[in-house]
């Protein structure tokens, strides 16, 4: 019974898989809402329709699972450049620990990847742009990055730092999906590899926190 079930648990798990990496792809082709239940079970070869149900419930539970199996990758990535970043009271610093995790990750996925397309698809509608939010913030070497962010911006207009944070986001989003679909396109791209896109997001990002703020007259 118990060879059974252990072999029942990985099927289960590799059907999970299955669907998560062809949902994940053709969500980052086509738009969440582009694409069905049945065509996501199909590309995963599933014979069973109702298997994106039956394994995940709805399709906002499904990008949650996507969004999930990366974020638990990326932290650890995190966690590793904050244990090396200590307290430092250097804006850069703390901006590529938001940046060089996603990069990293990404390059450790291979080509082509599908993640970047994945995010910046998913940012363009509001209920599953806040999935999306409350997997990064249940990160707790995320938080820990925001808060040496404000210790170096002490004097930065709290509106002013969340503005500044949507769009270091939407940067890192959009900057990572562009390369992502350049390279699966094989065309030609600004940096040589992920590590070199990395620092010239960080580069922008930096600019971006340390520029005057203009006070309405």
């Amino acid at each position: 019974m118990a060879g059974r079930a252990s072999v029942r648990a990985q099927q289960v798990s590799e059907t999970r898989e299955q669907i998560l990496t062809a949902a994940e792809r053709l969500f980052a082709e086509r738009g969440v809402y582009a694409v069905s239940n049945r065509q996501v079970s199909e590309a995963a070869g599933q014979g069973n329709n109702a298997a994106v149900g039956y394994h995940f419930g709805t399709k906002a539970d499904l990008v949650r699972a996507i969004a999930r199996k990366h974020t638990t990758r990326m932290e650890e990535i995190r966690a590793r450049m904050l244990a090396e970043t200590g307290d430092s009271a250097d804006v850069r610093d703390w901006v590529a620990c938001l940046v060089r995790p996603v990069t990293e990750h990404l390059a450790r996925l291979g080509s082509p990847t599908w993640y970047a397309r994945f995010g910046a698809q998913v940012m363009t509608d509001p209920a599953l742009h806040r999935i999306m939010v409350e997997e990064s913030l249940s990160s707790p070497a995320l938080r820990q990055v925001v808060e040496g962010l404000r210790r170096c911006l002490p004097d930065l207009p709290a509106e002013v730092g969340a503005e500044r944070a949507a769009m270091a986001r939407q940067l890192i989003a959009h900057t990572c999906a562009e390369r992502e679909r350049a390279l699966a396109e094989h065309t030609p791209t600004p940096r040589a590899d992920w590590h070199d896109a990395a620092t010239g997001l960080i580069d922008a990002i930096v600019g971006m926190w340390l520029a005057p703020v203009t006070h309405r007259r």
